[in-house]
């Protein structure tokens, strides 16, 4: 799961520390299998309701552990990397992040209005002049 740098690097640090292999777990359950639903979603709960403000924790925001990357997708999106490197990162093809994510990006348009202006490549428009 695509995730913040920050995080990337605590988790790349337990691997490291515990030694982890291609093929172990990141997290075992008491008997050293895969955690249990109901335990990630436990802790996930708590996770949030320990960081979020009250009304942010009774909103839809982050309710699943799975809206996290959708999150991580939208902002990449919207920071303005490309969608050919975010699909990459996140092992989809660019066709089905943009039918997926193109919705979600916002607040570029001033941004590559600037660009393209800059560059001389915004068409005239007719009758203006």
């Amino acid at each position: 799961m695509p995730g913040h740098p920050a995080l990337t690097r605590i988790l790349r640090q337990h691997i490291e520390d515990e030694q982890l292999q291609p093929g172990d777990l990141l997290f075992q359950g008491e008997s050293g299998g895969i955690l249990a639903g109901s335990v990630i979603r436990r802790a996930w709960r708590s996770a949030r309701k320990a960081v979020l403000p009250p009304h942010v924790y009774e909103s839809p925001t982050g309710r699943r552990v799975y809206d996290h990357r959708n999150t991580r997708l939208t902002k990449w999106l919207n920071d303005g990397i490309p969608p050919a490197q975010v699909a990459e990162w996140a092992g989809n093809s660019v066709a089905v992040l943009l039918a997926t994510y193109a919705r979600c990006v916002d607040g570029q348009l001033p941004d590559l209005k600037r660009r393209l202006e800059a560059a001389g490549d915004l068409p005239e428009v007719p009758g203006a002049g």
